[in-house]
């Protein structure tokens, strides 16, 4: 009841009201983001983010079960920021990439034909990437463009150096197979 009071509070106007309700989920709301994100400084982040959300959706809160509520609010920004930082990690990758073979370019004459192969090499290269099981092309890019090791990438996954190893195994094996596709379909 005290939370419902809360809410019809909030919706009224009363800061001081929705500052109580801050205080009594932000432990509860920070727990639901750690469990998507390891990182306490960014789970800070999201959790003002949803506690943002909360205050703009409350007037279409239904007044049933405030805390399933909350917690998908929660889940999803949550989702969102991993979303967003695989995307903006996949992007920095084909970057990376791209800068790899420009540096390899530095110094040298490149004929039209020359560029144009090179930039069809490139966007081969993307699309077989782009073909493959997320779970896959992320530990290829870290371990082959980050230069990242085992361990690290282990760490940054959450999950033990053995998967690693297995993801990088299978992940090869379906990079060869999608590169041989690739090359039967341009020939």
């Amino acid at each position: 009841m005290e939370e419902q009071q809360l809410i019809r509070q909030v919706l009224a106007g009363d800061k001081n009201a929705f500052e109580k309700i801050v205080e009594k989920y932000k432990g509860y709301i920070f727990a639901i983001i750690l469990n998507f994100i390891k990182d306490h400084d960014e789970a800070e982040n999201i959790a003002q983010e949803v506690f943002l959300q909360i205050y703009i959706s409350l007037p279409d809160y239904k007044f049933d079960n405030f805390k399933g509520w909350i917690s998908r609010i929660a889940a999803n920004k949550a989702i969102d920021w991993k979303r967003r930082k695989v995307s903006k990690f996949k992007e920095e990758a084909v970057e990376d990439t791209e800068a790899i073979f420009d540096r390899e370019n530095l110094g040298e004459h490149k004929t039209p034909e020359d560029l144009l192969i090179e930039r069809e090499y490139r966007e081969k290269i993307r699309r077989v990437f782009k073909s493959m099981p997320p779970i896959y092309e992320d530990v290829l890019i870290k371990f082959y463009f980050q230069d990242k090791s085992y361990e690290e990438i282990a760490e940054e996954e959450g999950v033990t150096v053995k998967t690693i190893a297995s993801r990088l195994y299978r992940g090869r094996n379906i990079l060869r197979e999608k590169w041989r596709v690739e090359e039967d379909e341009t020939l």
